[in-house]
Protein backbone atom coordinates (compact mmCIF):
# COMPACT_ATOMS: atom_id res chain seq x y z
CA UNK A 1 0.00 0.00 0.00
CA UNK A 2 1.26 3.46 -0.85
CA UNK A 3 1.02 5.76 2.15
CA UNK A 4 0.41 9.42 1.43
CA UNK A 5 -0.08 11.05 4.81
CA UNK A 6 3.37 10.59 6.32
CA UNK A 7 4.32 14.07 5.15
CA UNK A 8 3.16 15.00 8.67
CA UNK A 9 6.04 13.02 10.18
CA UNK A 10 9.43 14.59 10.81
CA UNK A 11 11.74 14.82 7.81
CA UNK A 12 14.98 14.14 9.67
CA UNK A 13 13.69 10.94 11.27
CA UNK A 14 11.34 8.32 9.92
CA UNK A 15 9.80 8.17 13.36
CA UNK A 16 8.74 10.84 15.80
CA UNK A 17 6.04 13.40 15.15
CA UNK A 18 6.81 16.90 13.93
CA UNK A 19 5.58 19.98 15.73
CA UNK A 20 3.00 20.85 13.05
CA UNK A 21 1.60 17.37 12.59
CA UNK A 22 -1.97 18.40 13.52
CA UNK A 23 -1.93 21.77 11.79
CA UNK A 24 -5.27 22.33 10.07
CA UNK A 25 -6.54 18.80 10.69
CA UNK A 26 -10.06 17.97 11.88
CA UNK A 27 -9.94 15.71 14.94
CA UNK A 28 -12.79 13.74 16.52
CA UNK A 29 -12.39 13.00 20.23
CA UNK A 30 -14.70 10.84 22.32
CA UNK A 31 -14.99 11.18 26.07
CA UNK A 32 -14.61 14.34 28.15
CA UNK A 33 -12.44 13.18 31.06
CA UNK A 34 -8.71 13.63 31.65
CA UNK A 35 -7.52 11.79 28.55
CA UNK A 36 -9.96 13.55 26.23
CA UNK A 37 -9.31 16.97 27.77
CA UNK A 38 -5.54 16.85 27.56
CA UNK A 39 -5.65 15.25 24.11
CA UNK A 40 -7.80 18.16 22.95
CA UNK A 41 -5.48 20.68 24.57
CA UNK A 42 -2.46 19.19 22.78
CA UNK A 43 -4.27 18.97 19.42
CA UNK A 44 -5.24 22.65 19.62
CA UNK A 45 -1.72 23.59 20.72
CA UNK A 46 -0.44 21.92 17.55
CA UNK A 47 -2.93 23.73 15.32
CA UNK A 48 -5.66 21.11 14.94
CA UNK A 49 -9.43 21.56 15.13
CA UNK A 50 -11.17 19.51 17.84
CA UNK A 51 -14.68 18.81 16.58
CA UNK A 52 -16.30 16.59 19.23
CA UNK A 53 -16.52 15.42 22.83
CA UNK A 54 -18.87 12.94 24.47
CA UNK A 55 -20.10 11.65 27.81
CA UNK A 56 -22.48 8.90 28.92
CA UNK A 57 -25.55 10.84 27.78
CA UNK A 58 -24.49 11.96 24.30
CA UNK A 59 -22.07 13.80 22.02
CA UNK A 60 -21.40 17.47 21.44
CA UNK A 61 -19.91 18.54 18.11
CA UNK A 62 -18.71 21.59 16.22
CA UNK A 63 -18.18 21.61 12.47
CA UNK A 64 -15.46 24.27 12.65
CA UNK A 65 -13.89 23.04 15.88
CA UNK A 66 -14.08 24.16 19.51
CA UNK A 67 -12.55 27.51 20.42
CA UNK A 68 -10.04 27.87 23.28
CA UNK A 69 -12.75 29.58 25.35
CA UNK A 70 -15.16 26.72 24.72
CA UNK A 71 -12.48 24.24 25.77
CA UNK A 72 -11.97 26.17 29.03
CA UNK A 73 -15.73 26.12 29.57
CA UNK A 74 -15.78 22.35 29.04
CA UNK A 75 -12.93 21.91 31.55
CA UNK A 76 -14.89 23.93 34.12
CA UNK A 77 -18.13 22.08 33.39
CA UNK A 78 -16.55 18.66 33.83
CA UNK A 79 -13.91 19.30 36.49
CA UNK A 80 -15.68 21.79 38.74
CA UNK A 81 -19.41 21.65 38.12
CA UNK A 82 -19.43 17.92 37.30
CA UNK A 83 -22.09 18.67 34.68
CA UNK A 84 -23.24 17.07 31.44
CA UNK A 85 -22.30 18.16 27.94
CA UNK A 86 -25.95 18.87 27.15
CA UNK A 87 -25.68 21.88 29.48
CA UNK A 88 -22.82 23.34 27.42
CA UNK A 89 -24.68 23.02 24.13
CA UNK A 90 -27.41 25.37 25.37
CA UNK A 91 -25.11 28.38 25.68
CA UNK A 92 -22.88 27.80 22.65
CA UNK A 93 -23.23 27.42 18.91
CA UNK A 94 -22.77 23.66 19.24
CA UNK A 95 -24.78 20.60 18.24
CA UNK A 96 -25.79 18.10 20.89
CA UNK A 97 -26.61 14.52 19.87
CA UNK A 98 -28.52 12.93 22.74
CA UNK A 99 -27.76 9.27 23.35
CA UNK A 100 -25.32 9.10 20.43
CA UNK A 101 -21.69 8.06 20.28
CA UNK A 102 -19.22 10.18 18.33
CA UNK A 103 -18.70 7.23 16.03
CA UNK A 104 -22.42 6.87 15.20
CA UNK A 105 -22.70 10.30 13.60
CA UNK A 106 -20.73 9.89 10.37
CA UNK A 107 -18.74 13.10 10.98
CA UNK A 108 -15.86 13.90 8.65
CA UNK A 109 -12.37 13.99 10.13
CA UNK A 110 -8.68 13.43 9.49
CA UNK A 111 -7.85 11.93 12.88
CA UNK A 112 -9.90 9.99 15.42
CA UNK A 113 -8.90 9.82 19.10
CA UNK A 114 -11.22 7.46 21.01
CA UNK A 115 -10.71 8.45 24.66
CA UNK A 116 -13.91 7.27 26.35
CA UNK A 117 -14.32 3.57 27.06
CA UNK A 118 -13.62 0.00 25.99
CA UNK A 119 -15.18 -1.26 22.73
CA UNK A 120 -16.70 2.12 21.85
CA UNK A 121 -15.75 1.87 18.16
CA UNK A 122 -17.59 -1.06 16.65
CA UNK A 123 -17.57 -2.12 13.01
CA UNK A 124 -20.28 0.35 11.96
CA UNK A 125 -18.37 3.16 13.65
CA UNK A 126 -15.17 2.12 11.89
CA UNK A 127 -17.01 2.21 8.56
CA UNK A 128 -18.29 5.70 9.37
CA UNK A 129 -14.72 6.86 10.03
CA UNK A 130 -13.45 5.42 6.76
CA UNK A 131 -16.33 6.98 4.82
CA UNK A 132 -15.67 10.32 6.49
CA UNK A 133 -12.06 10.50 5.31
CA UNK A 134 -10.31 9.49 8.53
CA UNK A 135 -6.73 8.37 7.89
CA UNK A 136 -5.37 8.07 11.44
CA UNK A 137 -6.80 6.41 14.57
CA UNK A 138 -4.86 6.66 17.84
CA UNK A 139 -6.43 5.08 20.90
CA UNK A 140 -6.58 7.03 24.16
CA UNK A 141 -8.92 4.74 26.10
CA UNK A 142 -8.08 1.14 27.00
CA UNK A 143 -8.97 -1.07 24.03
CA UNK A 144 -11.66 1.30 22.68
CA UNK A 145 -11.91 -0.50 19.33
CA UNK A 146 -13.39 -3.97 18.90
CA UNK A 147 -11.25 -6.60 17.17
CA UNK A 148 -13.62 -6.59 14.20
CA UNK A 149 -13.34 -2.82 13.88
CA UNK A 150 -9.53 -2.92 14.22
CA UNK A 151 -9.25 -5.44 11.40
CA UNK A 152 -11.40 -3.21 9.20
CA UNK A 153 -9.59 0.02 10.06
CA UNK A 154 -6.19 -1.46 9.32
CA UNK A 155 -7.32 -1.98 5.72
CA UNK A 156 -8.70 1.56 5.39
CA UNK A 157 -6.67 4.06 7.42
CA UNK A 158 -3.00 4.85 7.00
CA UNK A 159 -2.04 4.93 10.68
CA UNK A 160 -3.62 2.89 13.46
CA UNK A 161 -1.92 3.23 16.87
CA UNK A 162 -3.17 0.87 19.59
CA UNK A 163 -3.82 1.97 23.17
CA UNK A 164 -0.83 0.07 24.55
CA UNK A 165 1.37 2.54 22.64
CA UNK A 166 -0.70 5.72 22.22
CA UNK A 167 -2.09 5.66 25.78
CA UNK A 168 1.23 4.92 27.48
CA UNK A 169 1.67 8.61 28.33
CA UNK A 170 -0.54 8.33 31.40
CA UNK A 171 1.57 5.64 33.02
CA UNK A 172 4.75 7.40 31.88
CA UNK A 173 3.67 10.64 33.55
CA UNK A 174 2.91 8.74 36.76
CA UNK A 175 6.47 7.38 36.63
CA UNK A 176 7.81 10.91 36.16
CA UNK A 177 5.78 12.04 39.18
CA UNK A 178 7.26 9.21 41.27
CA UNK A 179 10.76 10.16 40.10
CA UNK A 180 10.19 13.77 41.19
CA UNK A 181 8.90 12.71 44.58
CA UNK A 182 11.73 10.28 45.32
CA UNK A 183 14.39 12.80 44.28
CA UNK A 184 12.68 15.72 46.06
CA UNK A 185 12.56 17.64 42.79
CA UNK A 186 10.04 19.95 41.18
CA UNK A 187 9.66 20.05 37.41
CA UNK A 188 7.57 22.62 35.58
CA UNK A 189 4.77 21.43 33.32
CA UNK A 190 6.98 22.33 30.35
CA UNK A 191 9.78 20.11 31.65
CA UNK A 192 7.39 17.22 32.24
CA UNK A 193 5.92 17.68 28.77
CA UNK A 194 9.39 17.61 27.20
CA UNK A 195 10.33 14.41 29.07
CA UNK A 196 7.00 12.84 28.08
CA UNK A 197 7.61 13.81 24.46
CA UNK A 198 10.90 11.90 24.53
CA UNK A 199 9.21 8.84 26.03
CA UNK A 200 6.42 8.85 23.43
CA UNK A 201 8.88 9.33 20.57
CA UNK A 202 10.79 6.29 21.85
CA UNK A 203 7.60 4.22 22.04
CA UNK A 204 6.68 5.22 18.50
CA UNK A 205 10.20 4.47 17.28
CA UNK A 206 10.22 1.04 18.94
CA UNK A 207 6.85 0.02 17.47
CA UNK A 208 7.79 1.35 14.05
CA UNK A 209 11.22 -0.30 13.92
CA UNK A 210 9.94 -3.64 15.23
CA UNK A 211 7.23 -3.71 12.57
CA UNK A 212 9.89 -2.97 9.93
CA UNK A 213 12.13 -5.76 11.20
CA UNK A 214 9.30 -8.29 10.77
CA UNK A 215 8.45 -6.98 7.30
CA UNK A 216 5.20 -5.41 8.52
CA UNK A 217 5.90 -1.73 7.69
CA UNK A 218 3.62 0.73 9.49
CA UNK A 219 1.67 -2.04 11.22
CA UNK A 220 2.09 -0.29 14.56
CA UNK A 221 -0.29 -2.68 16.31
CA UNK A 222 1.95 -5.60 15.39
CA UNK A 223 5.07 -3.57 16.16
CA UNK A 224 3.82 -2.65 19.65
CA UNK A 225 2.72 -6.23 20.40
CA UNK A 226 5.96 -7.77 19.13
CA UNK A 227 8.16 -5.23 20.92
CA UNK A 228 6.37 -5.90 24.20
CA UNK A 229 6.72 -9.65 23.79
CA UNK A 230 10.41 -9.40 22.90
CA UNK A 231 11.13 -7.24 25.94
CA UNK A 232 9.62 -9.85 28.26
CA UNK A 233 11.28 -12.71 26.37
CA UNK A 234 14.74 -11.12 26.60
CA UNK A 235 14.29 -10.47 30.32
CA UNK A 236 13.30 -14.09 30.98
CA UNK A 237 16.22 -15.33 28.91
CA UNK A 238 18.68 -13.03 30.71
CA UNK A 239 17.51 -14.44 34.05
CA UNK A 240 18.07 -18.00 32.84
CA UNK A 241 14.45 -19.10 32.70
CA UNK A 242 14.60 -19.78 28.97
CA UNK A 243 17.19 -21.80 27.04
CA UNK A 244 16.16 -20.75 23.54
Amino acid sequence: KKYTHYRYLAEDRRVGISENCFNGLKVLISGSGNVAQFAAEKVMELGGHVCSFSDSTGTISSEEGFSPDQLKELFHLKNVQRGRLSEMAVTNDLIYHAGKSVWDLGLNCDVALPCATQNEIKLDGAKNLAAGGCWCVAEGANMPTTNEAVDFLKTKVDIYIPAKAANAGGVATSALEMAQNSARLFWTSEEVDEKLKGIMNNIFATAYKTAQEFDRPWDLQFGANAAGFLKVYKAYKAMGYLKF
